[in-house]
């Protein structure tokens, strides 16, 4: 057997969280190898990339942070200590310009990954930091070394730190399948079951609904949800709702769901007409108009909506004014499940900071833990990658402090 490799620190996945650990390790003066499963790095970073790189988010720090909902006060020290102005001054640092987008979202101009990813991974080598692809973390040996299998056998590594960064369990053909928690859990990690986030839902449309309306928009509408309201878009997909309107309310609504079996949730599409607007609007004659044509001139709804409307009300649309304008504003629709892990943008549950003394884990000491491996969940819009940065940065700078100085 081949003498394990000695190095400083060994991190553990090569997305955003393990990535960004590395850069602030070497920028230290740490020797730092990287080891990833895949053929190559950043695999979730470039599908992301696919909807413009939303990179983080321009709202106020407090409601930011409320966006993390049960984990927000963990969150909070390491999203101080690398704000979303942080993330947009790096992004800039490496050559790629930033603007906020209408919604409050911050992309790079270029509205792609591959220019960011491609300067980050030339900043890294240019640091000294060892780039190991098709490399499959197995655990720990006997002398507690790292294990890997690689596209060359078994290799063995000897650091004096580890960051793990490892993925949730979402996008598994991306790399992230959460394989590692069986890894974790033999240690005794507690590791809080997988479970879908920023999701879509099961509707049971009829088949006339589905077959005109599979893959249409719903533009700017309001999902509301046992007091919760999300604005924004949807899609009516085939097997139901899906889009970011819909992933804003998807954790209160997956946990509904597997509570009672179904969750009632009312679509207002018209949000920023009153009710009071919108029944004055539909008082006016109608004449030998449609339904639907009146609903398309007098509430300008698109083919889609009115589609909605129908699905929720049946025969029992009203169409008395007052009546119709409250269907508009409070179309219910009902989900009955949400799909799977394998169509989540991300997921919840993951290694739970009860595990953890800050990112240490209290069970594998010089044992950091970073990104979506981590038991915490946030809507689209800026705020996952946002924290896959600040806790990859969080457990590097705390392996500096253990280390030190070089």
């Amino acid at each position: 057997m081949t003498d394990p490799q000695v190095l400083d620190v060994a991190v553990i996945g090569g997305g955003p969280a393990g990535l960004i650990a590395a850069e602030v390790l070497s920028a230290a003066g740490l020797s730092v190898a990287v080891y990833e499963r895949m053929p190559t790095l950043g695999r979730k970073f470039l599908m992301a990339g696919r909807g413009g790189l939303n990179l983080t988010h321009s709202e106020g720090f407090e409601r930011f942070v409320e966006r993390y909902a049960a984990a927000s006060e963990r969150m909070r020290p390491m999203l101080e200590a690398f704000t979303p102005a942080d993330l947009t001054a790096w992004a800039e640092g490496l050559g790629q310009a930033t603007f906020v987008g209408t919604s409050g979202r911050v992309f790079p101009k270029a509205l792609k990954a591959s220019p960011l990813l491609r300067a980050w991974i030339a900043r890294l080598e240019g640091q000294g930091v060892a780039l190991n692809l098709r490399s499959t973390w197995t655990g720990w040996n006997a002398a507690g070394d790292l294990t890997f299998e690689t596209s060359e056998g078994a290799r063995t590594v000897r650091p004096r730190a580890t960051i793990l960064a490892l993925g949730g369990a979402s996008w598994a053909k991306l790399g992230s399948d959460g394989a590692w928690a069986s890894l974790l859990a033999a240690r005794g990690a507690a590791i809080a079951p997988f479970k879908p986030a920023n999701v879509g839902f099961t509707v049971a449309w009829t088949e006339l609904f589905r077959e005109r309306f599979t893959g249409s928009p719903l533009k700017n509408i309001a999902l509301s949800f046992e007091g919760a309201t999300s604005r924004g878009d949807a899609l009516a997909a085939g097997y139901g709702l899906e889009g970011g309107a819909v992933y804003a309310l998807s954790a209160t609504v997956r946990d509904a769901i597997q509570a009672r079996g179904s969750a009632r949730l009312e679509i207002d599409l018209r949000p920023d007409v009153s009710l009071s607007q919108l029944t004055a609007r539909l008082s006016k004659p109608r004449g030998g108009q449609s339904l639907s044509s009146w609903l398309r001139k007098a509430a300008h709804l698109s083919p889609v909506e009115i589609g909605l409307l129908r699905e929720a009300h049946g025969v029992a649309l009203p169409v008395a004014p007052d009546a119709l304008a409250a269907a508009i504003k409070a179309a219910p629709v009902i989900l009955t499940g949400a799909q799977g892990l394998e169509r989540a943008i991300s997921s919840a549950g993951g290694l739970s900071f009860e595990a953890l003394d800050g990112l240490e884990l209290e069970n594998t000491r010089g044992v950091f833990a970073a990104g979506e491996m981590l038991d915490w969940e946030a809507p689209t819009g800026g705020y996952l990658l946002q924290a896959c940065f600040a806790t990859g940065v969080a457990a590097a700078r705390a392996v500096v402090a253990q280390l030190g100085a070089p």
